[in-house]
């Protein structure tokens, strides 16, 4: 009784936050993919959330008649995690936790120049195109922000994830591992690792051949 409306698995970073956190917690859900870029794309996504914009979570387990919306990434990845996964998404130890939600909220509400230089495009592979972009300074220190709190995290929990277990933490910065593939985006060892085991997830496997899959190809990206 969820159903997920996502956008372009190729291109839509938010709407592989909640879809991730969701598969990795083992919840079952119906997923409504709209294009995005579109002439339609407004209109259809309004027929469920009232933003217009992706993701946005349907509730109708509780009352088919009057479901839950819920919109924008981080709200869903709470609210499932309060109503279905038992708070397992997020650290069990509260400073952990507090961390953890500071950094997730940090990529939420921030890092402006990576989204419009390193835009996310699972399926191709673009190093000239970052070279260009990490030569800018702005672009280039917040890439060394996101390294600096993944390396203080997995160094703070032993790994394998951000906070020992996967967390909405990891699915935050899910996109931005695969932004980092796509632009060749250098990493030392340790958060290669991390990269790699962010790719081996078996939810994240299914996301991107779904990227590879799909017929579209939006400008600007």
């Amino acid at each position: 009784m969820l159903t997920l409306i996502i956008g372009n698995k190729n291109y839509s970073s938010w709407s592989l936050r909640p879809w991730l956190a969701m598969k990795v917690a083992g919840l079952s859900f119906t997923e409504i993919r709209i294009p995005l870029d579109q002439p339609e794309t407004k209109a259809n996504i309004l027929r469920y959330s009232p933003n217009g914009k992706v993701p946005c979570l349907i509730d109708a387990s509780r009352d088919v008649s009057n479901p839950l919306t819920v919109w924008d990434s981080l709200a869903i990845c709470e609210y499932v995690n309060e109503a279905y996964a038992n708070g397992a998404l997020w650290p069990a130890d509260v400073r952990l936790r507090a961390s953890a939600r500071a950094i997730a909220a940090e990529m939420h509400s921030g890092f402006a120049n990576v989204r419009a230089h390193l835009s996310m495009d699972i399926r191709n592979r673009k190093p000239e195109h970052g070279a260009r972009a990490l030569a800018r300074p702005e672009v280039a220190s917040e890439v060394e922000r996101i390294r600096g709190i993944w390396s203080s995290a997995l160094a703070a929990s032993g790994g394998p994830f951000l906070f020992g277990p996967f967390s909405i933490a990891d699915a935050f910065y899910a996109p931005v591992v695969t932004r980092f593939a796509t632009y060749a985006v250098p990493l030392d060892d340790a958060l290669a690792a991390y990269s790699t085991r962010i790719f081996e997830l078996a939810p994240m496997q299914d996301w991107v051949a779904a990227a590879r899959a799909e017929p579209e190809v939006l400008a600007d990206h």
